[in-house]
């Protein structure tokens, strides 16, 4: 399900957030920016209409792929994003654990 999953990234001067409609239904990842190379994820929000269908994670695939591309780093103070970032050793090239 998460292929399929279409992400747009909304950006204001200092943060943004990742967002996915799914059915109807709006998830985010928000996200601010403390320097043009580090970003902190500091809220995911996933409706319970679309729990347990990897909206969460296609998020946190995308912020990770989407800070790879642009050479920046990622703190995860969210819990959610802190958990993912911990389970995907792989993401341990652009996520910053403190």
């Amino acid at each position: 399900m998460a292929d399929q999953i279409s992400i747009d990234k909304q950006e204001t001067g200092s943060g943004g957030r990742y967002v996915a409609v799914v059915s109807g239904h709006e998830a985010e990842m928000a996200f601010s920016r403390a320097s043009p190379h580090l970003i902190i994820i500091d809220h995911t929000a996933v409706p319970d209409a679309l729990r347990g269908q990897g909206v969460g994670q296609a998020l946190a695939l995308h912020a990770v792929e989407d800070a790879r591309a642009g050479g920046w780093k990622i703190i995860p103070l969210c819990p959610f994003m802190r958990a993912q970032s911990l389970r995907h050793e792989e993401w341990a090239d652009v996520v910053q654990q403190r």
